[in-house]
């Protein structure tokens, strides 16, 4: 049966991914980021709530009684034993919310042609071999430190090397100009994915 031309984003920290979403989704693609996912699970996931208290403890709660991000981030961040334990609790319950949405779109009367999700650390949790094509976004070291929304860790130090995920990705876009220039770019990039049908399951 047809369905949407899945299409994974990755890229470094400050390298304009979401730039890049918010530029497929103006060209008609279906969007969604992992990290909407996150939020959305961190928010209503009773079980996510429970195995994040017992391990982080309360003291990460916002005034909601939800997990607050920042809390949260705090945490882990200052510990990679806690990082991969968090990384291994959301990894799977995110693919299988971006899954389930791909499924849906699918079953609709109009699917549309191509459905795009951000995913930070695409390669490196082997999540490229669940799209049909995979963009890598890049930036200068100093433009990206410019356009971080983070204070600066080693986050960056657990990412594969650019040139890794350019050599593994179907398209690589530069991101140093305007938006309008990436919404060009990624214009030419819809039309070839159109062009080619939509994939089949």
């Amino acid at each position: 049966m047809p369905r949407p031309v899945a299409v994974a984003i990755t890229g470094g920290i400050g390298a304009g991914k979401s730039a890049a979403l918010d530029a497929f989704r103006s060209h008609g693609a279906a969007t969604v980021s992992s990290d909407e996912i996150v939020h959305h699970l961190l928010a209503t996931d009773d079980m996510v709530l429970e195995r994040i208290v017992e391990k982080l403890g309360a003291d990460v709660l916002g005034l909601d009684g939800r997990p607050d991000r920042s809390l949260v981030a705090q945490k882990v961040f200052a510990d990679r034993a806690l990082l991969a334990w968090l990384e291994s609790l959301l990894h799977p319950l995110v693919s299988r919310e971006y899954l389930t949405w791909r499924e849906r779109l699918a079953e609709l009367d109009e699917p549309p042609r191509v459905c795009v999700t951000e995913v930070p650390l695409l390669f490196e949790v082997g999540g490229e071999e669940r799209f049909d094509k995979v963009v890598v976004i890049t930036a200068p070291r100093a433009l990206r430190e410019q356009r971080r929304r983070v204070a600066r860790d080693d986050r960056d130090a657990r990412l594969l090397p650019d040139r890794e995920k350019i050599r593994r990705a179907d398209y690589h876009y530069v991101n140093t100009g305007t938006f309008e220039d990436l919404r060009e770019w990624v214009g030419s990039v819809m039309a070839e994915l159109e062009s080619g049908g939509a994939s089949t399951a």
